[in-house]
């Protein structure tokens, strides 16, 4: 078999994959940074305070507490139907909680029909 050296190596093509590639880097790049659904994050300029009223507390792991009970959905229905509807309701949420467990005591909540409810936040730096 007879070697033969190559005295050059033609780059244009590799040249031109490289270019296609830093593209679509880029456009995906932008697509990313922009995103598709607008939102607006909320943000919290104060914070609810602790008042006189009733407080449910949801930890992280998403177990419900009552006035400092412990409580699954059912028994918090329960506790909450002998309470004044008109009485404040404090909503105290661990931040890294799964938002179906947040919906779920909110949605239990408003059917029941509390009629002053807050959610304590912590202030904006």
């Amino acid at each position: 078999m007879d070697e033969t050296n190559f005295d050059s190596i033609n780059v244009v093509p590799f040249i031109d994959i490289m270019l296609v590639l830093l593209t679509i880097v880029l456009t995906t790049a932008t697509f990313i940074a922009n995103g598709t659904i607008p939102i607006n994050l909320p943000k919290a300029e104060g914070s609810a305070t602790e008042g006189r009223g009733l407080i449910v507390e949801i930890n992280q792991g998403g177990l419900i507490y009552f006035q400092g009970e412990e409580h699954d959905l059912a028994s918090l229905r329960q506790a909450l139907n002998g309470e004044d509807r008109q009485k404040p309701l404090l909503i105290r949420a661990d931040r890294s909680l799964a938002l179906q467990s947040f919906v779920d005591v909110m949605g239990l909540i408003k059917e029941l029909g509390f009629a002053k409810m807050s959610l304590q936040t912590e202030a904006a730096p």
